[in-house]
Formats: structure tokens, C-alpha cells, sequence
């Protein structure tokens, strides 16, 4: 049976904008989130002058993508402040730290390294770590415990709003819920004759599958909102034509299931009705028995 975790947020000026401690109840690491504005006032928090790891969350002006630089450090404050003139992509930080005196430098090698592979196959941010980190080489035990620290950075960062480690669709494609009760999720395909096109419903929305083709042509039905969000989509790429139709190149998640089905078609539709299951129930009709 999956277990709840509790988190402790603490807003050091009561707004959600400024520096914000968070930690789990039971866990000796801890998170700081500050605004790059606000990153000065880091110096007067004991837990930044620690051995660490941290996230410099911003955009990629050229690509336009969200963006993320993973590093590490000794001592996370004065890394974080010299990143103030060397990088100007970033808007905001989360480095993570431990209450006790446990991390060491090759431990924070470690998790930098894993961490930077994390992000990588999660595939949500654009990554600016010119190059794969050297994994430290650690004792069985504490490697044991690195990866259990990472388990609950993950959780840690995802409830600060980032969820740079996270696959947008599990890779055993299962959850299981608090009764104990395993829930598969069941691949959807597109209800359409020319194109084929597969999904997952997940907690976040519908991700479309990579492999799944899509129209190269667009009808006047199709919202000006969605045609901007598929101009987008092949702009970075995530779309590529190939025999006369576009080919998704990567998992991509939309927002709602009628999203997923317009931009694919390139015209007004019902999600709803169009994404079926294997037995080809629409998600209107699997919606309805739960």
C-alpha cells in the first residue's frame, strides 16, 4: 500500500513568491527556494552554507523552452551567488541540503550526477549542464542512502512546482491508489481513420505518445489557441513531417483529452469521444464507470 508524506512549507515572509523552507516529516534533508532577487538574503540561512546540490529554474531565450542548470557545491550559497553574473537564463533556485553533517563532497558529486540523468529522461525542461556529471563512486551503503535522498528530492521539488524529475508517463504505466488497489493505465488510441495516434490519461492530463501521427494541414475550425499551441509544437520540433504526415517525436502531455485530438487532426473535436480504449470505449463512457 502506498504511504502519504507529509511536507512542511515555511514562508519566511508570508508570500508564496518569496524564500520558502520546505522539508518532509522524518527526512534529515531539506529544500530552499529563493527568487534570483532575493537570493542575496540566502547568507543569512544556515541551511545554504552547506554541502548541497541546486536547480536554477529560467527559460532559454534562444529556444523559448523552460530551463533548467543542475549543480553542485560545497557550499551551496556562494555557488548559487557567483551563477548571479555568470548565468542570466534563471529566475529562480531550489537547492537542497542535509540538517546534519552527513554530505560530503562525493556524496553531492553523486547526486548531481543522478540528478542530472533524471531530468534527462524526464525530458521536461530544456537541461543546460553542458556535459554528463562523472557519477562519484560510493559505498554500497551510501549509495543506498543517495538514492533515497533522491526519492525525496523529487517528491520535495514537485510540491515547490517543479517537476523536473518526473516522467510524464510512468515507465511500468501502473499506479496504485491508497486502498491498496492496483490501477492500470490503459494506452488510448485516436479515433480517426488516416492517423494513428496513441495516449495515456494521466493525473496531469492526456500525454501523446512518440510515434503517434498527426495532420500536416489545419481546418478554419480549429481555435486560434490551438493552432498557436501546434505552430509551437513543430517550431521546437516536437513534430517532424514524414510521408505526408507529421510524427511526433517525443511524449508530449496536453492539458485536456480534446486538446490532444485537435491539435493531432488540426479540427474542432471532442476528446472525449474520440480517444477510445482497446475495446473502443471513448473516455466519455470509461469516465462515466467510475
Amino acid at each position: 500500500m502506498v504511504k502519504g508524506r507529509q511536507i512542511k512549507i515555511y514562508l519566511a515572509d508570508g508570500s508564496v513568491t518569496g524564500i520558502r523552507h520546505a522539508e518532509i516529516m522524518g527526512w534529515t534533508g531539506q529544500a530552499l527556494a529563493a527568487p534570483r532577487n532575493r537570493v542575496k538574503e540566502l547568507s543569512e540561512w544556515e541551511e545554504s552554507q552547506k554541502p548541497g546540490i541546486y536547480f536554477l529554474f529560467g527559460v532559454n531565450e534562444e529556444t523559448g523552452n523552460d530551463a533548467v542548470y543542475i549543480g553542485e557545491a560545497e557550499q551551496v550559497f556562494s555557488r548559487i551567488q557567483q551563477h548571479l553574473s555568470g548565468k542570466d537564463f534563471w529566475n529562480e533556485v531550489v537547492c537542497f541540503t542535509n540538517k546534519d553533517e552527513n554530505l560530503t563532497k562525493a556524496h553531492v558529486k553523486y547526486l548531481e550526477s543522478r540528478l542530472v540523468s533524471l531530468a534527462n529522461q524526464a525530458n521536461r525542461y530544456e537541461l543546460l549542464n553542458g556535459n554528463q556529471p562523472p557519477q562519484a563512486v560510493l559505498p554500497r551503503g551510501d549509495r543506498d542512502v543517495m538514492e533515497e535522498f533522491i526519492a525525496n528530492i523529487r517528491i520535495l521539488i514537485g510540491a515547490l512546482g517543479y517537476r523536473v524529475l518526473e516522467p510524464l508517463v510512468d515507465k511500468v504505466n501502473k499506479l496504485e491508489s491508497s486502498n491498496g488497489k492496483s490501477n492500470t493505465l490503459h494506452t488510448l488510441n485516436l479515433k480517426a481513420k488516416k492517423y494513428n495516434a496513441q495516449a495515456i490519461q494521466t493525473d496531469e492530463g492526456i500525454v501523446v505518445l512518440a510515434g503517434s501521427e498527426a495532420s500536416i494541414t489545419v481546418n478554419a475550425s480549429l481555435s486560434k489557441g490551438y493552432t498557436k499551441g501546434r505552430s509551437i509544437l513543430i517550431d521546437k520540433g516536437k513534430f517532424k513531417e514524414e510521408g505526408g504526415k507529421l510524427i511526433l517525436q517525443e511524449d508530449v502531455l496536453f492539458a485536456s483529452p480534446s486538446q490532444a485530438s485537435a491539435i493531432i487532426l488540426g479540427y474542432a473535436c471532442n476528446g472525449l469521444d474520440y480517444w477510445v480504449d482497446h475495446n473502443n470505449m471513448s473516455l466519455k463512457e470509461l469516465e462515466s464507470q467510475i
